[in-house]
């Protein structure tokens, strides 16, 4: 009887370390070709992004690539900050940038099926202040041919949705020129781009700028998802951190995500960009990272390391659920990931040039639903993947994507802004090559 009790201890003792392990994490594959990967391609990567470390091109990476649910490839490359000469690893932290915008959408998405937001209301409906916004359209005098900005009332209100999927209106001072965006960089007082600032604030700013288009009719990047990140504290009643932590990252583990790095844990980990040779000084980034900031920014101010992050979309990929929590139900995963401009959309080709792959347009093959670019068609666009993916970056090189068809999931971390576009490429590249069944 004693042994029968033993054995029984040691079994139930073993299944509790496994439940513990599986909660922890997503379990490994004993080998990438366990998961249809192929070991001798997936070097490439670790190859590539080594040698433009030693080019001196980046300080470091980390790239993480899950499929049917395991992970399949977990490297640290480089350094976390190159002058100070500390190694990058896996646990290293990274400032996402606009990679904070799924995190947002879906905040909202979750108050959506609580109905307490619905997606077709005006915004006007949850911030007031934009019951009255004016579109600028530029106009030339024919007799002295200079340009005036003529106010003009919007044909519809913005709604909910327009915001979602960046049709609102509202832009970005920093991409491209126009007279909108001029008077969104004029002053400190008028720009939505301060760090010194709330959501609050910055909602009460833009709603005394003008919109750059008249909603609905354009898809342009921008200040939306700020404006969604307020929309979640008027309806919730919390702070945007406060709700993506309570809502979120708490019941989904992701213990290194958040607006900033708590701890010196946490500080020490952040990774840093390198310096420019050509200033002979680092980059401009946000403010410093082990600092709760003044604005919450839900467009853009959050910070992550790859498992986390590759966690959070895993939950995706899972329909809305990760280790037996659900967040969404799987139609509103469908919803966010299903392209939401209607035809005739047009887009800022001007500032976007540069992003050309990852236009949102019929040209590339895409759309782009509530919180993500989306695939739409196979072909078209220059870079590999799936109908159905979707996918984001982030403006200092983070970047992942979500294939569904292949079960995949990639993320990569990256300090490199001025170099970001020719690596979300050839991370592609780099995963669709080794997949081999």
């Amino acid at each position: 009887m004693k042994i029968i009790r033993r054995v029984i201890a040691a079994t139930v003792l073993f299944m509790l370390l496994v439940t513990i392990a599986s909660a922890q994490g997503l379990p490994k594959a004993k080998t990438p070709e366990e998961v249809g990967l192929s070991s001798d391609r997936l070097k490439r990567i670790s190859a590539g992004f080594q040698a433009d470390v030693d080019k001196g091109v980046i300080p470091g990476a980390v790239v993480m690539i899950v499929r049917k649910g395991k992970v399949a490839y977990f490297e640290a490359i480089g350094y976390q900050d190159r002058e100070k000469k500390i190694p990058m690893k896996r646990d290293s932290i990274f400032r996402i940038a606009s990679m904070s915008k799924p995190f947002t959408s879906l905040a909202i998405m979750m108050l959506v099926e609580e109905g307490k937001i619905q997606l077709f209301q005006p915004a006007s409906r949850y911030l007031p202040e934009f019951k009255n916004l004016k579109v600028g359209v530029e106009k030339t005098d024919p007799a002295t041919s200079q340009k005036e900005l003529i106010l003009l009332a919007p044909d519809r209100e913005m709604t909910v949705q327009d915001l979602m999927r960046h049709t609102s209106g509202i832009t970005y001072g920093i991409f491209g020129k126009s007279m909108v965006k001029d008077l969104y960089n004029k002053t400190k007082e008028g720009n939505p781009f301060d760090f010194s600032q709330t959501n609050a604030e910055m909602v009460a700013k833009l709603s005394k700028l003008p919109l750059a288009n008249q909603p609905g009719t354009t898809w342009e990047y921008s200040h939306s998802t700020d404006v969604l990140g307020r929309i979640v504290e008027v309806v919730s009643g919390l702070e945007l951190d406060t709700f993506i932590a309570e809502r979120i990252t708490k019941p989904l583990k992701l213990s290194e995500t958040g607006f900033w790095a708590e701890g010196e844990k946490q500080a020490g980990r952040v990774a840093e960009p390198q310096v420019d040779p050509a200033t002979g000084k680092k980059p401009i980034m946000a403010p410093d990272a082990t600092k709760r900031p003044s604005w919450i920014s839900g467009g853009g101010g959050m910070l992550s390391t790859a498992s986390d992050y590759a966690h959070f979309c895993q939950m995706f990929l899972n329909k809305g659920t990760l280790d037996s929590v659900r967040l969404v139900a799987p139609k509103t995963v469908e919803l966010m990931s299903s392209n939401h401009l209607p035809p005739g959309t047009k887009f800022p080709l001007g500032s976007w040039a540069q992003f050309v792959a990852m236009l949102p347009s019929p040209e590339m093959g895409q759309g782009f639903g509530l919180g993500f670019c989306v695939r739409t068609e196979p072909g078209l666009n220059p870079s590999p993947g799936s109908v159905g993916d979707y996918y984001w970056a982030g403006l200092y090189g983070t970047y992942f994507w979500i294939d569904p068809k292949e079960q995949l999931v990639a993320v990569l971390m990256l300090n490199a802004t001025a170099q970001r576009l020719p690596y979300r490429a050839v991370m592609r590249d780099y995963v669709y090559q080794a997949i081999m069944k």
